[in-house]
């Protein structure tokens, strides 16, 4: 019960602002619910105000592809239907669909990752009205602001880190102020930041494709890049993290323009420790 709770409320939280997606795992070669998933759809369908639920299913790429596919099917299929028999008129199920193996969201390399692709994803989405438009104030620059003043727990933005649209390579502008990043961590070893990575413009996935990897994790490949990078130059791996938010929260939209798009590809970071 406590669970279920702190589920409903979360999503509320975070539904406010536009969308989000949730998962729902599976054992390996099995479309069956376990009672972890069942806690979460329950909570799901207590949601009050008018929602699109997409749902979409997945499989890890080992045996048959086209048994692959068929599972996919089933998950999606079973998830449907478990929400069909919960959900009141204010939830719209849109979508129901199999993708087999066409979107991994990792290397599949462990068995932890394998199973992070035995899932169903539900991208979540609230109404807008008609004509509805988003376009939010920018965080705070991280660049501009005193650490001595900065909380844990604020967010920040990293100006002119923009990113090649379907790619987690960012623009050569944003260069200069990665290395200020780094400066600023340098000279502040106490620091640890969590990087959230945004996308823009596809709103029927929660994530995009990284072009270079063909993996659907975009966002995190961005914030997983600038991390890389920090790495690299000597900043200890423990104080970054990486988290990709999808089009969770964009600072603009719709997209109209290519610099709207430019501004949703981003990246954000939030101080978790000073």
């Amino acid at each position: 019960m406590k669970l279920a709770f702190f589920l409903i409320f979360l999503l509320f939280f975070i539904l406010d602002d536009a969308q989000t997606l949730t998962s729902i795992y599976f054992a390996n070669n099995s479309s069956e619910l376990s009672n972890e998933s069942k806690i979460k759809l329950d909570s799901l369908a207590q949601l009050k105000s008018k929602y699109t639920f997409r749902i979409f299913g997945n499989a890890n790429p080992l045996g048959n592809e086209s048994l692959n596919k068929k599972l996919s099917e089933n998950r999606a299929k079973r998830v449907t239907e478990y929400l069909k028999n919960n959900i009141e008129e204010n939830i719209h199920l849109a979508s129901s669909v199999g993708l087999g193996i066409s979107k991994q969201i990792n290397d599949n390399s462990s068995e932890d990752l394998l199973a992070r692709n035995r899932r169903v994803d539900i991208f979540i989405e609230r109404f807008f009205d008609k004509g509805e438009k988003i376009s939010r104030s920018v965080y705070p620059s991280f660049f501009d602001v005193k650490i001595a003043s900065m909380k844990v727990k604020d967010t920040f933005s990293l100006p002119n880190v923009n990113f090649i649209g379907g790619r987690h390579v960012w623009l050569a502008k944003g260069t200069s102020k990665l290395y200020l990043l780094y400066e600023i961590l340098k000279k502040n070893p106490t620091l640890e930041v969590e990087l959230q990575g945004h996308i823009c413009c596809d709103y029927e996935n929660f994530d995009g494709e990284d072009l270079d990897l063909k993996t659907f994790n975009l966002s995190f490949t961005r914030a997983d890049a600038i991390r890389s990078f920090l790495i690299k130059m000597g900043i200890e791996p423990h104080r970054i993290k990486a988290e990709g938010l999808g089009h969770l929260n964009p600072v603009i939209y719709p997209e109209e323009t290519e610099e709207d798009r430019t501004k949703n590809r981003r990246v954000e970071l939030v101080l978790i420790k000073k």
